[in-house]
């Protein structure tokens, strides 16, 4: 097994290698597996371009046949040199995947020559090989490495580059509804402050975005009726909105010089279109986000309005969000993510855990120090998570964090076979 390039390495450099992308490899109708990125030498090739294995004057030539049929493992016998006829002997494959999983693949002679498995070969094509073989009643064993996809992270190099496994279980897919919002003041929480008696404004003594407290003196007004002063006061507690007042400008009846929020519950006004709007319902959770710096708060729908926005022609579904610290601003644009319903999965991982690799969508599996690329079949999928087919096992480690470092160290030492 090879010692990863990444051991001993910085961090910085780590990531930095991690940017890099492989390049695709290509296409080959049948391709061999046999240890070729673990060895200097090239191990020798019989005339269909599979590994020639050995022994005196007998020989089999082992290769994975991939043209027309999924991949199986493929033979062919020999004696000085000379292709024998399949029924000359009997070839079985053993094989060995990570973590000790045992897979035989049993040769049939066929009518071209060949032997070939009815079973297959599934990938990643990444085993320890023992070949028993028996050719003219000569009883024949070889054995070897065949490993693409792998690779050795120490297990301190791993926590460094901030690798983490976790093990893939079952979970929820979320059926969820991405809309776009509105924040406003909720109603019956706006309050316009009107002068009693009308005359000139002597005193002002806040502006515009002020915190106020109920019973506050916002300005003085001297009474055209009596000349003397009064103070218009805050009837609520909360954030000077609009001010209509300057000072010596007549204050009259019915004009409202300011306008004060309490702005530490906002409604939140999401707009649904089509389809969408058949199955919001209240109650539903919904995620908030603010498309200013991404920060995101949870609430639950409270009711979806009657009417039809005017301007929009959607569908209104209405949601309060808490504001003690006033970071959300009302008139301001949100995003919103509501979800309907979650259907449980028998397997999932998160969507951090999966990368391409190839010409499949992979997760890498960690078995002690080493990790293995294991293609998978994907389901449904929400923002956060994948559902899992196939290709890997209930408590297999899977990366979830930090997955495209593996793939890079794989990418870098060459441990994966052109296909």
């Amino acid at each position: 097994m090879k010692t990863s390039f990444l051991a001993g390495l910085p961090l910085a450099l780590i990531l930095a290698l991690a940017g890099c992308d492989g390049q695709p490899a290509g296409e080959s109708a049948q391709h061999e597996h046999a240890g070729e990125h673990e060895e200097h030498d090239e191990p020798p090739k019989g005339e269909h371009g599979g590994r020639l294995l050995e022994e005196g004057a007998l020989a089999v030539e082992l290769a994975i046949a991939e043209k027309g049929t999924p991949p199986k493992y493929q033979a062919w016998l020999y004696r000085d040199g000379r292709l024998l006829p399949a029924s000359a002997g009997s070839v079985e494959v053993r094989l060995e995947r990570l973590g000790g999983r045992p897979e035989n693949h049993r040769l049939e002679a066929r009518a071209d020559g060949s032997l070939m498995a009815s079973s297959v070969v599934g990938e990643p094509h990444s085993f320890d090989v023992e070949v028993l073989a028996s050719i003219e009643g000569q009883a024949l064993r070889w054995s070897y490495p065949s490993y693409e996809g792998r690779t050795e992270i120490e297990r301190a190099v791993a926590e460094e580059a901030g690798i983490r496994v976790a093990p893939a279980g079952p979970g929820e897919i979320a059926d969820a509804h991405e809309v776009q919002g509105l924040l406003t003041p909720v109603e019956g929480r706006i309050a316009k402050v009107m002068a009693r008696f009308p005359g000139p404004i002597r005193r002002l003594a806040v502006d515009v975005g002020d915190r106020v407290r109920a019973g506050q003196t916002l300005a003085s007004v001297e009474s055209n009726l009596s000349l003397t002063e009064y103070a218009v006061s805050a009837p609520i507690s909360g954030v000077v909105l609009v001010r209509n007042a300057s000072l010596g400008a007549l204050a009259g009846e019915g004009a409202p010089l300011f306008e004060i929020a309490d702005l530490s519950t906002l409604w939140v006004d999401l707009h649904l279109f089509g389809a969408d709007a058949q199955y919001i319902r209240p109650g539903l959770p919904v995620e908030v986000t603010r498309l200013s710096d991404g920060a995101s708060a949870r609430s639950v729908l409270e009711r979806v309005l009657p009417g039809t926005a005017t301007a929009s022609q959607s569908t209104v579904a209405r949601a309060s969000l808490a504001n003690a610290d006033g970071f959300w601003r009302p008139g301001s644009a949100v995003k919103a993510r509501i979800v309907v319903a979650r259907q449980p999965a028998a397997l999932v991982v998160p969507l951090a855990a999966l990368q391409s690799f190839r010409d499949w969508q992979v997760v890498f599996v960690r078995v002690g120090d080493t990790y293995e690329v294991r293609p998978v079949e994907l389901g449904k999928r929400d923002a956060e998570r994948i559902e899992v087919l196939s290709g890997i096992e209930p408590g297999d480690q899977v990366v979830v964090e930090q997955s495209y470092l593996v793939k890079a160290d794989i990418e870098k030492s060459g441990a994966s076979h052109d296909h």
